[in-house]
This record gives C-alpha cells, sequence and structure tokens, in this order.
C-alpha cells in the first residue's frame, strides 16, 4: 500500500471516530436521563401503580352497580417478589415516556450534520410531533381502551350463579402491568402514523390521491395490524383498528394540504 492510500484510509477513519465519540457521549447522556428518570419513577412506583388501576376500579364500580368507595378490590402477586419487580418495571416504562423527547432530540442531533438546510427544516416539526402523538396514543389507552377492556373483562364474571358457583376476575399485579405496557406501547406507536405518512408524502414517494385511492388496503392492513398487535379481545382491536383509520384518513388531508407548498418548492428549486 502506497503512502498516498495509508493516508487516504487514515483520513477515513478519523470521522468514523468522532462519530463513534459522538455516539458514545450522546448514549452516555441518555443513559443519565434514564437512570435518574427511574430513581424518580421508583421513588412514586406504587402510586402510579395505583394511578394505573384506576380504570379498573372504575370498570368494576359501572358492571357491579357499586360506588368506587365502597369497593373491595385487590390486586394480587403469587411470588414473593413479584410486585417488586412490577414496580421495577413500571418505573423502567414510565422514565422511558419521560424522557422521550430526549431521545427523540438526541437521535436528531447526531444525524443532524449529515443533513441539509431544507431537511434539517423538513425533520424539525416532526420532532416536536412524535412525542406529542406518543402520549395521545398512551391517553387513549387509559382514558378510553383500557376502561372498555376492563368492562368487558368483568362483565364475564357470573356471581353466585344458579349452580351457586362464583365466576370472579381475580386482578393479578403482573398480567395487568403486561396488558397496560402492551397496549400503551401498540397504541403510542401506531400514532406515529400521520408522521410517517407525511415524510413519504415531502420525500415525493406516495401523494394523496394514491393513499386515498388505495383506502380498501388500508382497511385490510389495519385491521390484520391490529388482529396481531393487540391483545385478543375484540375491544382493543376494534378500537386500535378505528384509531388507526382515523389517522390514516386525518394523514390523507394532512398529506393534500402540504402538496401544492412541496411542488411551489419544487418548481423554485427547479428555476433556480
Amino acid at each position: 500500500m502506497s503512502h498516498i492510500e495509508e493516508d487516504e484510509v487514515e483520513a477515513s477513519r478519523a470521522p468514523l471516530m468522532e462519530h463513534l465519540v459522538e455516539l458514545r457521549q450522546r448514549l452516555l447522556l441518555v443513559i443519565a436521563f434514564l437512570v435518574v428518570g427511574f430513581i424518580g419513577c421508583f421513588a412514586f412506583s406504587t402510586t402510579l401503580y395505583e394511578w394505573l388501576l384506576v380504570p379498573y376500579q372504575e370498570a368494576a364500580a359501572v358492571t357491579r352497580g357499586v360506588p368506587v368507595e365502597e369497593l373491595d378490590l385487590t390486586a394480587n402477586f403469587f411470588a414473593p417478589l413479584e410486585f417488586f419487580f412490577v414496580r421495577l418495571k413500571l418505573s423502567l416504562v414510565g422514565a422511558i415516556m419521560v424522557i422521550f423527547p430526549i431521545i427523540a432530540w438526541q437521535i436528531y442531533e447526531f444525524v443532524a450534520p449529515g443533513l441539509y438546510k431544507n431537511e434539517k427544516g423538513a425533520f424539525a416539526p416532526f420532532l416536536v410531533l412524535s412525542p406529542i402523538l406518543f402520549g395521545l396514543g398512551v391517553a387513549f389507552v387509559y382514558f378510553i381502551v383500557l376502561p372498555m377492556v376492563m368492562r368487558f373483562s368483568l362483565g364475564q364474571e357470573q356471581v353466585g350463579g344458579d349452580s351457586g358457583l362464583s365466576i370472579e376476575l381475580l386482578l393479578n399485579v403482573s398480567d395487568y402491568m403486561n396488558l397496560i405496557t402492551t397496549l400503551m406501547l401498540v397504541f403510542g406507536i401506531s400514532f406515529q402514523m400521520p408522521i410517517l405518512m407525511m415524510l413519504l408524502a415531502k420525500a415525493g414517494i406516495v401523494r394523496s390521491t394514491t393513499m386515498l385511492n388505495g383506502w380498501r388496503f388500508a382497511v385490510v392492513g389495519i385491521a390484520l395490524f391490529a388482529a396481531f398487535a393487540t391483545p385478543p379481545d375484540p375491544i382493543s382491536q376494534i378500537l386500535l383498528g378505528s384509531a388507526l383509520l382515523a389517522l390514516y384518513f386525518l394523514s390523507i388531508g394532512a398529506m393534500k394540504f402540504m402538496e401544492p407548498k412541496l411542488e411551489d418548492e419544487e418548481e423554485t428549486s427547479s428555476d433556480s
């Protein structure tokens, strides 16, 4: 290998090492925020779990026809350290949700130097919109999906039937936590669909007319996704499918609104 080739290899290594050092620094920063968020959430983990139980309590009050104050409900765990591990999981999930904007910003800051000025301007609004949509997905689960799922589940109870046998829901802390985590994650990610569709429109890959003409295929795809992504109960599947369908058509409207501006930008760039 000649000296010139060796110099070229060394020059290519230098930027790579700089990127790796920067990546390491940003990962350490995210981990530091995650640890702080985890400690803060763990300090209030029992209170947070009680807050997550509110939809179950309200659903039980409606189903059993008893005021919430008069309900005698118990959340159970069947292993010595089960609830402790539930608190750990809840603290980790809570910390990730709290620092999600920081994670998104660090990703943007890492890739921003490789973007053109117009590309940075295109990504910036979505950087703000992404955490908001994720939060809306989580709120949709807490205030709408979870109460309906709990009412459906509690509706299967049979207290004092003809045979005298009672069938009641025995709530397990781990199962309830897994259900909430799954639903919030699925809905939070699914609510990012408008961002994906608008980015595709900005890139010129799809147009609103194409998406509108293919709405039948979208309905089938959304139905299949909802069936596989959610727990096997009809309530969460129907609600996820309905929410995604509404977001799909709202995204088409946003794309239609964006397209004239994108066409003007293309004409300006072609003239210059």
